[in-house]
């Protein structure tokens, strides 16, 4: 089954991103509804994906399909891995996808940019497809990433407004911060669990919980899942995601983006959760998450704010569900997400609808649309009912089944428990707002004179709506085929989901659900007096987490800049210095701490000759040290590489001696030419310190340099090397001289390499010193004409 569905699979994974590179071709050539031909590609993807469903769900385990090998010797490759989880997740990406770019065309008709913007959410679409499928670690991780750079692109879509910028740039920090947090954690579970495939990770949860390094996987692999699912304190993002065009509101809520961190969780549900430590940070910060982004909800008059906070209450709500690692809770939270899916891209598209065709979407000036926008009307209260928990919604079956989950007599289930319901009914109250109070009531003070949206914008809306009630209708195939393979995924063992028209059990979940909705109907009446409050506790779970990112930023960028002006100074002498400084700890720091320091070696017996030379070299560097020119300076330099070359000849290397002598030579004389052109006089007039501290530096560099040779040569020589080019040089390259075989053949490259740093080294030094040099005709022209303006000004006064 594997080699049946693995080049499939990898094709149907690839169809996005070419997509992505055609649609704005298309377009040009179609117009707007060159949505109909691109929503192939999507629902292609879905049509192909649905072969799985029969053979996941009847084998109980998944379909690993292992395409390419990337860096084997790390255990990193591109896999695709397809079970119960990450099917359900990737037929929603690719079904909402395809009403997605449906309804993008007809929301962006007239664009001028509707082709990029297409192109984005093709690239979009297939980076969270990857997000789902990914087997290997560093696949997901690749995937992860590109998710949040399109996201990031899709949200600044509309790039000459400040407000969109500062989203998308706000969106990219959060989410890739919390990428690489997540980078770190995959690396230390690969470790911890010997292997870089999820699918082999799931079998090994009791080695991954008893690592003395799970508190640090858990709590890395939570800094990217919440970030990316927008929990407390990171929600902020979320909210300002709003800037985006409707279409990535729609899909960055229902199918993708923020569900990224929630399949995240639940994927490593099995290895990771069932911890103290699980079970208490996640239901905190979710409960939390869910409190707040409902009751802020409440508080807006901005309908896609209205939506935002709720899409962030309902991550809050499944991370609380996953964290509790209940099997009962876990397959309510995957109920719920399928029906959030459904009923939130149906929501925001109805909310870009009224936008598109009202013109507004502030509450407080819509109303009567009901007659002028019947099929909108309905939709949305289809989505309403999903939404709050009625039968005979999908909602309806969620919500039992997550109550039933966190039941319980202990204080904790107690707490959560009051937390779900409270939760819940406010968010029955918020989806009631947005389905009612627009259409209800007298005709609002609208820009635009609104009537129904075209057929690409209403699809959408009535598809998912009408979802909504079909779960439920076919309950025994959703649940059969999709739903409980998917929660078989996350809790890790096969358990039983009866979802239907006739699901309905008249226990203390369904009285709950009673209760939830007697207050979500008094949250809906109490919306005006809710939305006038203010407080502390308000404004700091509103605006505090994102004016600290602004002052976090202001306070980077600061940073940096100080930073930049103490390491970028200007001063040459400065990065010198810096540079030998880093080389001096580099060299010895190891070798002391370590304690591998050399053996001082005994002074050899040496010929008169070789006395000479080294009596040669100690010479010339004294009289570099007592040069009182430059010019001194430079020519006793070069007497340290003639010793060197005497050295070679010494021991027998005379065509390393002859290409010494010829670089030092050279080198001696380019560097007179290029202090001829700055000053050959000037003396040095370093003050005391700092000719102290230079010498300082001289001493330790050179002193690590010797170290470290005698540490190489007190060690035992390795002839592997020496023997390959003994033995291959005449046979392969053809040479007999083995040096020039080595830096001609064998390291052809390094030597290419070498010589093109010369050469721009060169260039640079040709356009620094033919600037001094024009700087210094510049000034003595300036003194000349100025010396002849004194003297005709002397002499006009003189004639007075």
């Amino acid at each position: 089954m594997a080699l049946e569905f693995g080049g499939g699979l990898n094709w149907a994974l690839a169809t996005p991103f070419a997509a992505a590179v055609v649609a704005p071709y298309l377009k040009r050539a179609m117009g707007h509804n060159v949505a109909w031909l691109l929503a192939l590609v999507p629902a292609g993807i879905f049509v192909y994906l649905c072969r799985f469903i029969g053979t996941v769900a009847t084998s109980g385990h998944g379909v690993h399909i292992t395409s390419i090998e990337w860096l084997p010797q790390y255990g990193i490759q591109y896999s695709l891995f397809v079970d119960g989880l990450s099917l359900v997740f990737a037929l929603l990406i690719s079904g909402i996808g395809t009403l997605i770019i449906l309804y993008s065309g007809g929301y962006l008709k007239g664009h001028a940019d509707q082709g990029r913007f297409l192109s984005f959410m093709f690239l979009f679409m297939g980076s969270m497809i990857g997000v789902v499928l990914a087997d290997n670690l560093m696949t997901l991780f690749i995937y992860w990433e590109l998710t949040s750079i399109t996201s990031f692109l899709l949200i600044g879509f509309n790039h000459r407004q400040e407000r969109s910028r500062r989203a998308a740039l706000q969106a990219l920090i959060v989410t890739g911060g919390g990428g690489l947090a997540l980078l770190a954690g995959l690396l230390l579970m690969s470790h911890a669990g010997g292997s870089m495939e999820m699918s082999s990770l799931l079998t090994k949860g009791d080695l991954l919980r008893d690592n003395p390094h799970y508190t640090a996987i858990l709590l890395l692999l939570l800094g990217g899942a919440f970030t990316k699912s927008a929990q407390f304190p990171f929600h902020y993002w979320l909210r300002n995601a709003m800037e985006a065009p409707t279409p990535v509101s729609a899909y960055l809520h229902s199918a993708t983006m923020v569900k990224a961190g929630v399949y995240l969780l639940m994927r490593v549900q099995p290895i990771m959760g069932d911890t103290t430590l699980w079970m208490t940070i996640l239901p905190i910060f979710g409960g939390v998450t869910l409190l707040m982004g409902t009751w802020m909800s409440l508080r807006q008059t901005d309908l896609k704010l209205t939506l935002a906070y709720t899409t962030i209450a309902s991550l809050g709500l499944l991370v609380m569900l996953v964290g509790t690692s209940n099997e009962t809770a876990i397959t309510g939270a995957v109920v719920y997400l399928f029906a959030h899916a459904l009923f939130k891209g149906g929501f925001f598209m109805i909310v870009g609808t009224i936008d598109h065709e009202a013109g507004t979407r502030d509450v407080t000036r819509l109303g009567g649309l009901r007659k002028a926008m019947p099929v909108s009307f309905y939709a949305a209260i289809a989505c309403a009912l999903s939404m709050g928990g009625i039968w005979p919604f999908i909602g309806f079956i969620a919500k039992e089944e997550l109550y039933l989950g966190l039941l319980g007599t202990s204080l904790s289930a107690l707490l959560l428990t009051l937390t779900a319901v409270l939760g819940n009914a406010m968010m029955f109250g918020a989806a009631f707002v947005v389905a009612l109070k627009p259409f209800l009531g007298e005709k609002g003070n609208m820009p635009k004179h609104a009537h129904e949206g075209p057929v690409l914008l209403i699809a959408g809306p009535v598809t998912l709506a009408s979802l909504g009630l079909l779960s439920m209708l076919f309950g025994d195939f959703v649940g059969a085929a999709l739903l409980r393979p998917m929660a078989d995924a996350v809790h890790g063992h096969h358990g039983h989901l009866l979802i239907g028209v006739g699901a309905v059990h008249l226990n203390f979940a369904f009285m709950l659900s009673l209760i939830t909705i007697a207050l979500g109907v008094g949250f809906y009446f109490r919306y005006d007096a809710i939305r006038a409050t203010r407080g502390v506790l308000i404004r700091f779970m509103g605006e505090g987490p994102d004016s600290f990112f602004d002052i976090f930023i202001a306070g980077l960028v600061r940073f940096s800049a100080r930073t930049m002006r103490l390491l970028q100074s200007g001063n040459m002498e400065v990065y010198l210095a810096a540079t030998f400084a880093t080389i001096a700890v580099a060299l010895l720091v190891p070798m002391v701490v370590f304690d591998e320091l050399p053996d001082w070696p005994e002074i050899p017996n040496l010929f008169i000759y070789e006395w000479s030379t080294l009596g040669l070299a100690v010479v010339g560097l004294y009289a570099l040290l007592v040069a009182k020119t430059r010019l001194t300076a430079i020519v006793s330099l070069g007497i340290q590489g003639f010793a060197v070359a005497l050295i070679f000849l010494l021991f027998g290397a005379p065509d390393l001696s002859f290409t010494q002598f010829m670089v030092e030579t050279l080198a001696v004389v380019i560097i007179a030419l290029i202090m001829n052109r700055l000053s050959l006089k000037e003396h040095d007039k370093r003050p005391m310190p700092q000719l102290l501290t230079d010498a300082s530096l001289s001493i330790l560099v050179g002193l690590g340099f010797c170290l470290l040779l005698l540490s190489v040569t007190q060690g035992a020589f390795d002839r592997h090397l020496s023997d390959f080019f003994t033995d291959y040089s005449r046979v392969i390259a053809h040479g007999r001289n083995i040096v020039n075989v080595i830096i001609v053949d064998f390291r052809g490259f390094d030597t290419l390499g070498e010589i093109a740093v010369v050469t721009i080294t060169a260039l640079c030094v040709h356009t620094l010193t033919l600037g001094t040099g024009r700087s210094a005709l510049q000034g003595k022209f300036l003194t000349s004409k100025t010396d002849r303006m004194d003297e005709t000004t002397s002499g006009q006064k003189g004639a007075e």
